[in-house]
């Protein structure tokens, strides 16, 4: 029996008249290449995405099982009319509970219109495969509660609900215990009888709706499916484990329907849905081929049956016409299709459209339509006797639009080098191209917000024009899309050669099939659907594709490469009309047998069909087959049929005993669970098990021809996961029934799955594993196992608020750790979005906990890639946050550092802690966030806490910084001391003050004048607050002595905002106080004569204040005192009278010489006068000490824990209380208080270098304040490093050459390598804190070449061609490794002997010798040269001097693998001696994995290694020299520097590597160190500065300016041979080791 099937015009306007206008029709599900089915995608008026449904419309026989089930449901709830009256048992799940005590015959029917196998009835079948399914008529109220519901997340929640209290201990009930036993706890069990619980993967039944002669299914819609991921995402599956535990999740659900008596009949990659976390749900009800027993067709399904016509089965249809003279079948299969377009009997319009399908296309998905080229211009008639209007088919239509000049120059200089930046067929054209037909909201929402119908072109010559583009088939075959249906737009207008649209569409489908076109049609395909979509061919043919950044993101649509060799031109045409098709075929029969005939003819013949042939060989995977027909099966033996039939009886045999329950314990606790989930330590899958598994399952086998056919499914799909490719096609499947000869794909497989596969298609099906036995094979670990089990339950529908309960609750009672850390991060994407939302103060605990659970159980990659971008999320939300609080705390923080390391931390989190004290930030974050920086600053060491902590918040003066940042600021300057404040904090403070007066006195906008009024604002709190740990005779000589005094410069400034002017007078009030009267008299009030003096003087004097600058442009929020100024003259009132009171109104008299007029001005405005008392009148006695910020402070005894912290860790910042920095901090009493500045500075001196950080500058040197103020961003990418070539400290560390330095991510400890005494490797361990050996390794007896860090293991591995792994605390060695034949000739004794050497010499090693790179002997090739640590994996790779790399597993201590290079052409094999992996330096900071390991060589070569198979991607000669140093800065770039005295770049996207070449060293680059975009390179003794972003000079080239190394303190030049550099990046700093054994501090 045929089905019927609607166009989906009709389609669309039943659902409107079935349901609502508010159901908004999104686009059909057709399984042709033509629009008809009777599936669609469905959402309700504005919504969104993830509010998309599928409704599929299903015949309803009255005589099928499946359909007197519904009626007889709804009989039993009342409903046979209405839905809106039921408000009892509407779900199956109900219904299943009610009955469960009856026999499933009692509604009085049974299976009588399905082939079931008589194991449940289907009374019990159907409720247990969609137990949610709500059952009633169909209306748009019952739709809306069934989506309502499913959208609430409350469907599924007593589930989750009992999981969770199984979790705890307590009473869960039955839920619990059935939905472990779908999950395989404490085994899968196929002989139960059916639950009322959903199998987590079977596509869930929402609704199960009536309506006249259907019956309407309504499931969610998921992003993908699996056919989606292999098309367009295919490395979305990251791992061989994603590929298991996918498998894993289907052979469930297919063990539960197995188990149900149920198989389903088509498993192949479209009926696999999944979530946006790539959880597999497989569909099982709107399947067209759908052969179990819950049919809902009968007879015998053909896939290959041709309707008698093709049309919809509605009448009178409009698209009755439109396609009525197609020869397309439904069958997709592209030997048959070809083949018959190829000989003429398919139509190229027809063709162009089974492509579409294959290639995924969807009729009225807007953003993935059916694309069509463009075959004329519309400019002239078409005409095959002319060259006119023709549109060149051998360029794409964005070439053509875009011009050859332009698209060349887009490849050239961008980034990613490609041609082409969006679809063929965008979303936008579309809309544009249908926009007459289209709703107005779908115009709005896709082509522009405001509709306006002036702008969409209004003839085909102008859409033609307008767009870069390819057209759509609606402009071949339906004239409808001319006629407008909107007001104010005019219909497209036809061409003035086509009277009509009826006849244009006639004229342009006759164009399409042209024997002009046919002729070029192939070009067009391999363009859009062929070889020209990659490689060379795409590079020459200007059709390179921008693809996506992101290649490991699932994807639903995108450009699928169907063919890689070139589309075979077609070879015959029709001659005739498509009415007249048959006659054209006879015509073309004789004229080919006339032309057999003629000998010249014959050989071209045979040519294409040769050609033919093979490409159609080559595309046969294009049409893969899954399952088996019947008539395909081989013939079974009789022995198979008694089984089969045994089988079949044994699981008839009393089907509903209770007691298949009995078997499975009741009494399930979570120790019983936490055993199944607990992953033992060996994991690994032996080959061996799997051959035991597969001789065992033949005990389990299927036990039905059905459920066989099933798992011959499983063997193609998990096949084709491998392959990226099917595995059987009509050809293949046919050789292997008839011959049993398998494709030879199978020998491309790893061997573990080619076990299975073979299991799993058997030509005899009675020997396939059932699913339960492949469940249990040892293909799957035991962390696929975990996983699922953890995972499975946040697959319930429920909300996520009780999802992040779950998970929370399970981890915390120890399943992360259980499980281990594989599985713990695979769990990672599942459960750490829950903990991003927006949570409840609950839930922000239970997030919190997830967080540390997972920091703990992860290792550090796994956290860097999964946890951290969840915290960036979290810290980056605005308003108030309990959960942000919570990871703001220093404990959180601290088990980061422990984790992952501080360099991570300092990249990533540090900068978002940073932005919680600016820019409105709540209070509660900011003070945590402060409380946090202030804690952390001692540790993190002084040159960190500067650059990274400090130097941000000045950055953000006077952009909304928070009282807590100021309040950071001035409390680390406390904590880290005197010495502190003075070298760094006040240049930088005084800098920037300076910077903001300049900016007040210039001419600059208001905006500027505001921003700069408020920065100094900041300015001047902070400074007064750190006024308080200073000596007074640091404060006068840092900030008043020799007319420095900033306060009284801006005081100065006339054209200052008033508010700046009140804060500037209270802090120096302030200051005076702290300093004293002596001097204040001495220091200050001279500089103070001159603003005294323009103030009395002043014309407002006389006249009165408050006449200027009653409007302040600044907020006084920094001000919280009670008086404020309003104009200039007022400062007077401020300043005068507390001077008075401080120094003596004698005092100030005599200093003041205008003292009488300013003294008269006070009394007559303001009322005071002074009164000999010793104090100030009432009117102005809180002028200071109402000023928060300048509030006098405790002398108690001085504490820092007691100041730094209050109670238990917290601080009391300013947000909460109103006090200054004074309060919490008191001064320092110094036993003399009068001690002179002279003495100070030389007592400073003598304990100078005591001081930790002695050596460290104040960065104010090479900061400029004035360009960088105020501007926001992580340091690395907004604070530009600018190197000084200036040497900080030097000290001497080796006797001979340091060849290799190590900096720990903490960036206070460094690790040297070089030559000790005897000429033997010594490592020394330096701290840089006081720059002091703390101890060293010396078990080397050769000269040590390079040394590594092995993460944050405390483990150092040093390689002298031996490779020495040590421990860095204690120096105990641990392990050694080494090549076999290590008694040969050493490096360092072949190339220096200590007898050839003196001693008096060994510290100037000539600049000849390896440390540079240069060999004079062949080089033992059994010896280690270097090394490179791959963290995610924890994996050394080490060069050895044959040009091989060994792996060895550092935490195993174990050799592994060695991959072998070819050697080059010289007299002896080149040593490796540089090795990188691919964003190594990212991949440190992010937890990504390496996909390819590239190696120097000695000969100037370099290697590029795929990490997964070991071969080599590509070999190329990268430099004429020596190759001494490989970086991998990003995914796609390669820096490479050699002896040849260049550094080049590399850009590996490109096909051919083409490097940007830096020039200008006189000598050899022996080596260099990159971080961000900054490239530091060492040649001889100078070093050089380049930038992987600097563009060419003018001339083209890209040049390195050299220059040498400054002494610090006296300027001297370095003259020492530089011999390794390493970048302190957070510290703004680089080391450099020299030749003669010294390292050097640099900045």
């Amino acid at each position: 029996m045929e089905e019927k099937e609607t166009c989906f015009e009709c389609l669309e306007r039943r659902i409107k008249s079935d349901w609502s206008d508010q159901l908004v029709f999104c686009y059909g599900i057709s399984d042709s290449p033509l629009p008809f089915g009777n599936s669609a995608v469905v959402q309700f008026s504005c919504s969104n995405s993830a509010s998309q449904f599928i409704l599929s419309y299903i015949p309803s026989n009255p005589h099928h099982c499946f359909s007197k089930y519904l009626d007889q449901h709804m009989i039993q709830n009342g409903e046979e009319t209405e839905v809106s009256s039921v408000t009892g048992n509407t779900n199956l799940s109900h219904f299943l509970l009610g009955e469960s005590q009856f026999l499933p015959t009692r509604m009085g029917f049974e299976c009588c219109a399905c082939n079931h196998s008589a194991k449940f009835s289907c009374v019990r079948t159907i409720p247990a495969l969609a137990p949610l399914a709500h059952v009633g008529n169909s209306s748009y109220s019952t739709f809306q509660e069934v989506a309502s519901s499913f959208l609430s997340g409350t469907l599924e929640d007593h589930i989750l609900s009992s999981i969770n209290l199984l979790i705890q201990g307590k009473a869960s009930g039955r839920d619990s215990i059935n939905y472990m036993r779908l999950l395989g706890i404490p085994s899968f069990d196929d002989t139960s009888v059916p639950g009322c619980l959903r199998h987590p993967n079977i596509a869930p039944v929402l609704g199960l709706l009536k309506s006249p002669g259907y019956i309407n299914l309504v499931i969610p819609k998921t992003p993908y499916t699996l056919e989606n991921i292999l098309h367009y995402s295919s490395n979305a599956l990251k791992s061989d484990w994603h590929v298991r535990f996918l498998m894993y999740q289907l052979l469930s659900a297919l063990t539960y329907l197995h188990a149900l008596g149920v198989h389903h009949g088509n498993i192949c990659p479209s009926n696999v849905m999944l979530t946006h976390s790539c959880w597999a749900w497989l569909r099982i009800w709107d399947n067209p081929r759908l052969g179990c027993n819950l049919s809902f067709k009968h007879g015998k399904y053909n896939a290959n049956s041709t309707p008698s016509r093709l049309g919809c089965c509605t009448e009178g249809c409009s698209s009755h016409g439109l396609y009525a003279d197609l020869k397309l079948s439904p069958s997709l299969d592209c030997h048959s299709q070809f083949n018959r377009w190829w000989r003429g009997e398919l139509s190229n319009f027809e063709y162009l459209l089974f492509l579409n399908k294959l290639a995924g296309r969807r009729w009225g998905d807007h953003t993935f339509h059916p694309v069509m080229p463009w075959v004329i211009d519309f400019s002239t008639k078409p005409s095959e006797d002319s060259d006119s209007g023709w549109r060149d088919l051998s360029k794409s239509k964005w070439r053509l639009a875009k011009g050859d000049e332009q698209l060349d120059f887009t490849y050239s200089t961008s980034e990613v080098p490609h041609h082409v930046s969006d679809e063929c067929l965008s979303e936008l054209a579309v809309c544009s191209y249908k926009a007459r037909r289209l709703p107005l909201s779908v115009l709005r929402m896709a082509v522009r917000a405001v509709y306006e119908p002036n702008e969409y072109p209004s003839t085909m010559q102008r859409l033609y024009q307008w767009t870069p583009d390819e057209c759509i088939p609606e402009f071949y075959c339906d004239p409808q899309i001319f006629y407008s249906q909107h007001s104010g737009m005019t219909d497209l207008a036809v061409p003035s050669w086509a009277g009509s649209p009826e006849s244009f569409i006639k004229l342009h489908r006759d164009a399409l099939e042209s024997n002009r076109v046919s002729c070029q049609i192939h070009h067009w395909i391999d363009i859009t659907f062929g070889y020209k979509l990659s490689g060379q061919a795409a590079v020459a043919a200007k059709n390179v594709m921008l693809f996506s950044s992101e290649p490991t993101k699932p994807r639903s649509i995108g450009r699928r490469q169907l063919f890689s060799r070139p589309h075979p031109a077609r070879r015959g045409v029709m001659e005739e009309t498509r009415d007249s098709l048959k006659q054209s075929a006879l015509c073309h029969q004789a004229n080919e047998m006339d032309n057999e005939k003629s000998f010249p003819y014959k050989t071209p013949c045979l040519q294409e069909l040769e050609e033919s042939s093979l490409f159609s060989e080559h595309a046969r995977h294009l049409s893969p087959l899954y399952y088996l027909d019947q008539e395909n099966l081989p013939k079974q033996s009789s022995s198979s049929k008694e089984a089969q039939s045994e089988n079949l009886e044994k699981s008839a045999s009393n089907p509903h005993d209770i007691s298949n329950y009995c078997g499975f314990p009741f009494d399930v606790d979570f120790s019983y669970l936490l055993e199944h989930i607990e992953v033992e330590d060996d994991d690994s899958i032996g080959y061996q098990e799997l051959m035991l598994w597969r001789q065992k399952s033949y005990l389990s086998r299927t036990s039905s021809l059905d459920a066989a056919k099933d798992i011959f499914s499983v063997g193609c799909l998990l096949a084709e996961l491998y392959l990226r490719r099917p595995l059987f096609d009509s050809t293949s499947l046919a050789m292997y029934l008839e011959r049993g000869i398998l494709p030879g794909l199978m020998q491309e497989l790893p061997p573990h799955a080619k076990e299975i596969i073979e299991a799993c298609i058997e030509r005899e099906w009675m020997r396939r594993p059932s699913a339960k036995s492949l469940l249990e094979s040892p293909y799957f670990p035991s962390t696929v196992k975990s996983v699922y089990l953890f995972t499975a339950p946040l697959q319930l529908m429920v909300k996520d608020g009780s999802r992040l309960h779950y998970v929370a609750n399970f981890a915390k009672q120890g399943a992360l750790k259980a499980m281990g850390t594989l599985a713990a991060e695979m769990c990672a994407p599942y459960c750490l979005p829950l903990a991003v939302a927006p949570l409840s103060d609950s839930e922000a605990e239970w997030a919190y906990i997830l967080l540390k659970e997972f920091i703990k159980c992860l290792t550090p990659g796994a956290v860097k890639a999964s946890v951290l971008p969840a915290i960036q999320k979290i810290l980056q939300t605005t308003g108030y946050s309990h959960l942000k609080v919570s990871l703001l705390q220093d404990s959180f923080v601290r088990e980061i550092w422990n984790q992952i390391g501080k360099q991570a931390y300092l990249e990533i989190i540090h900068p978002l802690v940073i932005s919680n004290l600016y820019v409105s930030p709540h209070k509660s974050s900011a003070a945590a966030a402060s409380v946090l920086l202030i804690c952390s600053s001692e540790e993190l060491g002084v040159p960190i806490t500067v650059h990274q902590t400090i130097l941000p918040l000045i950055h953000c003066f006077g952009k909304g910084l928070c009282p807590d940042g100021i309040d950071v600021l001035v409390r680390i300057g406390g904590l880290l001391g005197e010495t502190f404040i003075v070298r760094q904090m006040l240049p930088l403070l005084k800098h920037v003050a300076h910077s903001c007066i300049g900016v007040s006195c210039m001419n600059k906008t208001e905006p500027a004048h505001s921003w700069s009024g408020l920065a100094l604002i900041d300015c001047l709190v902070t400074l007064d607050g750190l006024v308080a740990f200073l000596p007074r005779e640091a404060v006068v000589k840092d900030l008043i002595e020799d007319k420095s005094c900033l306060h009284v410069l801006a005081l100065m400034q006339t054209n200052i905002e008033i508010t700046v002017l009140q804060v500037a007078a209270t802090t120096l009030m302030a200051i005076c106080q702290r300093i004293g009267p002596e001097l204040t008299a001495v220091h200050v009030l001279p500089q103070l004569k001159e603003l005294f003096d323009e103030l009395a003087f002043s014309q407002e004097s006389f006249n009165g204040s408050g006449s200027i600058g009653k409007t302040s442009k600044v907020s006084k929020s920094k001000v919280n005192g009670e008086f404020q100024i309003e104009s200039r003259m007022d400062l007077v009132l401020l300043l005068y009278p507390s001077f008075a009171s401080l120094l003596g109104i004698e005092k100030l008299r005599q200093c003041c010489a205008t003292w009488l007029l300013l003294e008269q001005f006070l009394l007559r405005f303001h009322n005071w006068k002074w009164e000999y008392t010793g104090e100030s009148s009432r009117s102005v006695e809180n002028v200071v000490a109402k000023v928060p910020a300048l509030s006098k402070g405790s002398t108690s005894d001085y504490s820092p824990a007691k100041l730094l912290l209050n109670g238990v860790g917290w601080s009391i910042p300013q947000s909460q209380g109103i006090r200054g920095a004074k309060n919490l901090m008191p001064q320092r009493r110094l036993p003399n208080a009068y001690q002179s500045s002279v003495q100070t500075h030389e007592t400073s001196s003598n304990h100078f270098k005591s001081e930790p950080w002695f050596w460290f500058p104040s960065p104010v040197a090479s900061w400029d304040g004035s360009d960088l103020l105020g501007r926001f961003g992580c340091p690395k990418d907004e604070f530009p490093w600018k190197i000084r070539a200036s040497v900080l400290s030097s000290v001497r560390a080796h006797q001979g050459a340091l060849r290799s330095l190590a900096v720990c991510q903490d960036e206070n400890i460094v690790f040297t390598a070089g030559i000790g005494l005897g000429f033997k490797g010594t490592v020394q361990k330096w701290d840089l804190t006081r720059i002091n050996c703390v101890s060293g390794y010396y078990g080397h007896e050769e000269v040590v070449n390079d040394i590594c860090l092995l993460s944050l293991s405390g483990k150092i591995a040093s390689c002298d061609g031996t490779i020495h792994v040590w421990n860095s605390q204690t120096g105990k060695l641990i392990s050694v490794f080494s090549e076999p034949s290590t008694d040969s000739l050493h490096l360092a004794t072949s190339l220096s002997s200590p007898s050839k050497i003196s001693a008096d010499h060994v510290d100037m090693l000539n600049s000849s010798t390896l440390s540079s790179g240069v060999l004079t002997s062949p080089f033992d090739g059994s010896l280690y040269t270097c090394m490179h640590y791959l963290e995610l994996v924890e994996k050394l790779v080490v060069g050895t001097g044959n040009g091989s790399l060994r792996f060895i597993d550092v935490s195993q201590g174990q050799k592994l693998y060695l991959w072998k290079g070819e050697f080059s052409e010289s007299a002896f094999p080149s040593l490796v001696s540089s090795i990188c992996s691919c964003g190594s330096d990212r991949e440190q900071r992010n937890g990504g994995s390496a996909s390819w390991i590239a190696s120097g060589l000695s000969s100037g070569h370099c290697r590029l290694f795929d990490v997964r198979s070991g071969n080599v991607i590509a070999c190329w000669r990268a430099h004429d020299g020596f190759v001494t140093k490989l970086a991998a800065p990003e995914e796609h770039l390669l820096v490479s520097s050699s002896l040849d005295r260049t550094l080049r770049i590399w850009d590996l996207r490109r096909n051919l590597p083409t490097p940007i070449t830096f020039k200008g060293h006189s000598d050899g680059v022996s080596g260099f160190s990159v971080w961000g975009q900054d490239v530091i390179s060492i040649s001889r003794n100078k070093i050089g500065l380049s930038s992987l972003a600097k563009s060419a000079d003018e001339d083209g080239q890209h040049r390195i300016i050299p220059q040498k190394l400054y002494s610090s303190d006296h300027g001297s030049r370095n003259m020492s041979v530089l011999s390794s550099i390493s970048i302190i990046p957070f510290s703004r700093l680089f080391l450099v080791g020299t030749e003669d054994g010294y390292l050097r501090i640099c900045c």
